[in-house]
């Protein structure tokens, strides 16, 4: 009996397992994705704990496309792949800058905007490039790809949970540089922070990020993006947050 019923609880759950269409969902009907709520204006939390933003914009079209209802989960930034890969989340909608080390555990969608990591000083500052940084102390976000960025010139690296406490802490006389998204910082910026943008570190590509045996997820996370690109929700949304397409890719 202890047999048939371990048996009949397997098949129920894999027979959840392949969802619909052959996606594999956390739970039947939703398209369940992570975002920090930290990073503004891609994802921030009110004082309901809900978050909006351009990401979670983006999560909720995606999901309309994918005949599914958006559930969000707030979920520190650090941790977010992990959650992915793991099977609790269906998807990380979360700004995550495609790279080697995170492909050996998630799977990307085509990128859904385009951008890249600025340095950012206070306005006192005599830093003007990357260099400058030898052995000074950069602050920059828990899992982000900045942080080795920053330890090609030191050892002095500050973790903070949000690039956006990284730059509040700098505008307040902490730490010598932050290393973030230029969008990030150009929003602070307008924002009121008093910081400065200075170089800029190259581009980075930013996507949906799946776990790897969810290749059906993943195929039609692909379709809905290139749909939500060919009817305009994309730069809609785009211009929405940044009043620019930050979607389109970069002229090379």
């Amino acid at each position: 009996m202890v047999t048939m019923v371990g048996l009949l609880a397997a098949c129920g759950s894999d027979e959840k397992a392949s969802g619909e269409g052959g996606m594999k969902l956390a739970e039947d009907g939703k398209f369940i994705f992570a975002s920090s709520g930290e990073f503004k204006p891609f994802s921030v939390t009110n004082g309901e704990g809900q978050m909006s933003g351009f990401d979670i914009d983006v999560a909720e079209a995606v999901a309309k496309e994918l005949g599914l209802e958006p559930n969000q989960k707030k979920f520190k930034f650090a941790s977010i792949v992990e959650g992915v890969k793991s099977g609790r989340f269906d998807a990380a909608v979360a700004s995550h800058t495609i790279n080697d080390d995170r492909k050996k555990h998630v799977d990307f969608s085509t990128p859904y905007y385009y951008s890249g990591p600025q340095i950012f000083v206070r306005p006192d500052s005599d830093i003007e490039k990357l260099a400058d940084l030898e052995g000074l102390e950069i602050a920059v976000s828990k899992g982000s790809t900045y942080a080795k960025t920053a330890e090609e010139v030191t050892d002095n690296i500050v973790l903070y949970d949000s690039d956006v406490t990284a730059l509040e802490a700098l505008a307040n006389g902490r730490h010598d540089a932050v290393i973030t998204d230029f969008i990030t910082g150009k929003e602070a910026i307008g924002a009121g922070l008093e910081i400065e943008g200075k170089e800029l570190l190259g581009r980075s590509e930013q996507a949906i990020a799946v776990a790897k045996d969810n290749d059906e997820l993943l195929k039609k996370i692909n379709e809905a993006l290139e749909t939500l690109r060919e009817n305009g929700t994309l730069k809609e949304i785009s211009e929405k947050y940044f009043g620019e397409d930050i979607t389109a890719k970069p002229e090379e």
